[in-house]
C-alpha cells in the first residue's frame, strides 16, 4: 500500500478541475505542476516523496481569496480523500504540511525527516519569489487579479505587510539548497515589488 501513489488518476482529475477554476489566476494547476517539478528535482532529499506529492496536490485544493481558512479546509479535504489509502500517522503528516502553508512556519514535528520534508515543501511553495524578474512580476499580477475585489489602498497596505514579513525573516527559505538557489533573487524581487507598491499614488 505504501508504494501505491496516494494521488491516483481519478483524484488527479478531480483536483485538476478545482485548480482550473476561472478565479485562480495564480493558485491553479501551473503552480501545482511547478511544485511537483521541484519535488522531482529534489526527490533524493525527501524522506517520504509520496506524502510530499500528496501535500502539493492538495495544499491549495480549496481556495477562496476572501476566506481565511483555505489551508485548514484543504487539509480536511486531504483527510477525507486519502482516508483508507494511507495510515493515520502518514495522513496526519500530510495534513500538517498542508496547514503549514498558511503561515509558512514549520509544523511541530519531532521527527527530523518529517521536519525536513515540511521545510522542502514550504520552500517549493515559495520558490516563485526567487523566480526571474519577469516571471515574478507575472506572479504578482496574477495574485492581484485573485484579490481583484480588494480596493487599491487596502491592497497596497495588505500586500506591503506580506512582503515586509518575508523580508524581515532571517531567511526566506528553510533549506540550504533553496537558499543558495533562490534567496538573493527573492529578496531583490520582494524589495522591488514593495517599492512599486509604495511609489504608486
Amino acid at each position: 500500500m505504501e508504494n501505491e501513489p496516494l494521488i491516483d488518476d481519478a483524484l488527479k482529475n478531480e483536483l485538476a478541475a478545482l485548480y482550473s477554476a476561472e478565479d485562480r489566476h495564480y493558485h491553479g494547476l501551473a503552480h501545482i505542476e511547478a511544485m511537483l517539478a521541484l519535488a522531482e528535482e529534489y526527490r533524493s532529499l525527501l524522506d517520504d516523496p509520496g506524502a510530499v506529492e500528496a501535500a502539493i496536490w492538495l495544499h491549495d485544493a480549496i481556495y477562496d481569496s476572501r476566506a481565511k481558512d483555505n489551508e485548514a479546509k484543504s487539509a480536511e479535504l486531504a483527510e477525507k480523500k486519502l482516508a483508507g489509502r494511507v495510515n493515520p500517522q502518514r495522513l496526519a503528516r500530510i495534513a500538517a504540511m498542508i496547514n503549514a502553508t498558511a503561515t509558512h512556519q514549520l509544523p511541530p514535528f519531532r521527527d527530523e525527516n518529517a521536519l525536513n520534508d515540511a521545510a522542502l515543501l514550504l520552500d517549493m511553495d515559495l520558490a516563485i519569489l526567487g523566480a526571474e524578474p519577469a516571471v515574478f512580476d507575472a506572479y504578482e499580477k496574477a495574485v492581484r487579479l485573485e484579490y481583484g475585489w480588494v480596493e487599491k489602498p487596502m491592497w497596497r497596505a495588505g500586500r506591503s505587510a506580506v512582503l515586509k514579513s518575508f523580508l524581515a525573516r532571517q531567511h526566506i527559505f528553510y533549506t540550504t539548497e533553496f537558499r543558495n538557489r533562490f534567496e538573493a533573487q527573492a529578496r531583490e524581487n520582494l524589495g522591488r515589488s514593495l517599492q512599486a507598491l509604495q511609489d504608486r499614488p
